[in-house]
Formats: structure tokens, C-alpha cells, sequence
């Protein structure tokens, strides 16, 4: 795991992130997802996107939040997670930590749904933050890579999770995927039950579903949708340099 890790913390040196307008922040998160994936695979995801944009676009890539809001998990032992006031002033900092450094907007690459925070932060700075991937994004990214389970169904350690890991980080992935799916579309009262009123295995999703390609057509997706998120946070610095 180690490895993995290393693998996905930013390379680039002071000159590369010199002219750095947009730096990417990887946030994740430390909790249960079934017998198969690690308990980092939501920070292991980000972490997978925020890099494949780094590598084809100019921004700034930063290493990730790895403990995040995952309170619906905590009947699964291993979950660990924070409050969203923590992770709404970690969030904060580092977004104030760039802009004296001369980095004035920061894209949020979530992994983990249950952030909702994350968009609250968003919503409050104003034009100088993004939260990626959206709704939209996943949906894109769905069609693209023949992803066969819907975005409501496959809520966790589903389709979607499992073949990005098969396809970036195989050796995550433990046997057992491939017999693993449980739906539980009516999911009413998740955030006063938690998930354990609705899986017993952790898992909401066909994980059987997942293939190596599909997850690198998911990720080549997600790529090209950042394109419009940089394009615009791009535009507003060049008009907030102007006025200056």
C-alpha cells in the first residue's frame, strides 16, 4: 500500500509549480468498502484522478485529505472519519495557504460521496473553487466506459470503484468482486440508519460487473470533462488579474 501511495503524491518541483494558477486537491476518505477494496479506495480513486489530470493539464497537484466524513460507516470497524467542521477549516486553510503562495483556485477532486461539505466550501469562496467530478461528470464518464449499473444503484464498492482499481491498481483489488453485488436502491433513511440498514456486506452495487477497461475509460473520461472546470476558473483569474 505503500507503494501505491508514493506512487500518487505530486513529483513536481518548485519551477514546475511556478506558474501553477489552479492547484487540484485530492480529498478521499478512510472507511469500509466490503470485503474486497481497502478502506483507502475512495482516496486511492482521488488520488488516481487528480494524478491523470496533473498529467494533462497545468495545475498544481496536491497531496490528499485522506480522513473524511464517513459517519454512515461506522457500524464496520476500520472506518475512521472527522467532522465536516474539521474537514470544511482543512479545506479552508489549505484554499488561504495557496492564495499567499500565488495559487488563487483550488479544485476539489472528492472520492467520497458522503462530503457533502464539500460543496458548502464551494459554494462560499465565490468562484475560486470547484468540486470535481460532478454528477454530470459520473454520468458522462458512465456512458463513456459501457458502465451497465445506474449512479443511484451503484452507490458503493460497486462498478464504478472496482474498475478503477482494476485497471490502476489491480494488486487493491482481493478476490471476492466478482460475487459480490447487493442492491439497495431505496435508501431512504441512510443518514440516520447508516449503511449497515442496508448492506450487510458493505457493498451497494455489481462489483461482478467491473473489467480493467472499463475503468480506464472511466478515468480518460473524467479527463477530458476537467477541461471546462480549468477553462473557467482559468477565465475568472485572468479577469481577477486584470482589475488588479
Amino acid at each position: 500500500m505503500d507503494g501505491v501511495i508514493s506512487s500518487l503524491l505530486p513529483q513536481s518541483g518548485t519551477a514546475d509549480a511556478r506558474d501553477r494558477r489552479v492547484a487540484v486537491l485530492p480529498v478521499g476518505s478512510f472507511e469500509q468498502h466490503g470485503p474486497f477494496l481497502p478502506l483507502a479506495t475512495d482516496t486511492v480513486i482521488a488520488c488516481t484522478v487528480a494524478q491523470e489530470i496533473a498529467a494533462a493539464y497545468p495545475v498544481l497537484h496536491l497531496p490528499p485529505v485522506t480522513i473524511s466524513c464517513s459517519h454512515e460507516h461506522a457500524d464496520w470497524p476500520g472506518t475512521v472519519s472527522i467532522s465536516a467542521r474539521t474537514l470544511h477549516a482543512v479545506v479552508r486553510d489549505i484554499a488561504e495557504s495557496l492564495g499567499r503562495s500565488g495559487v488563487p483556485r483550488l479544485v476539489l477532486v472528492n472520492g467520497h460521496g458522503g462530503n457533502y461539505v464539500l460543496g458548502n466550501i464551494v459554494q462560499e469562496a465565490h468562484g475560486a473553487m470547484a468540486l470535481f467530478p460532478g454528477v454530470q461528470d459520473w454520468e458522462a464518464a458512465r456512458e463513456d466506459a459501457g458502465i451497465e449499473t445506474s449512479l443511484d444503484s451503484d452507490m458503493h464498492a460497486g462498478e464504478i470503484e472496482t474498475s478503477i482499481l482494476l485497471h490502476a491498481h489491480p494488486g487493491l483489488v482481493r478476490p471476492g468482486y466478482e460475487s459480490g453485488d447487493h442492491l439497495a436502491d431505496d435508501r431512504k433513511h441512510l443518514l440516520t440508519l447508516g449503511m449497515a440498514a442496508y448492506t450487510r456486506s458493505g457493498v451497494v452495487g455489481r462489483p461482478s460487473l467491473a473489467s480493467a477497461g472499463k475503468g480506464k475509460d472511466l478515468l480518460a473520461s473524467l479527463v477530458r470533462s476537467f477541461g471546462e472546470y480549468l477553462a473557467l476558473l482559468d477565465r475568472d483569474t485572468g479577469a481577477a488579474a486584470g482589475e488588479q
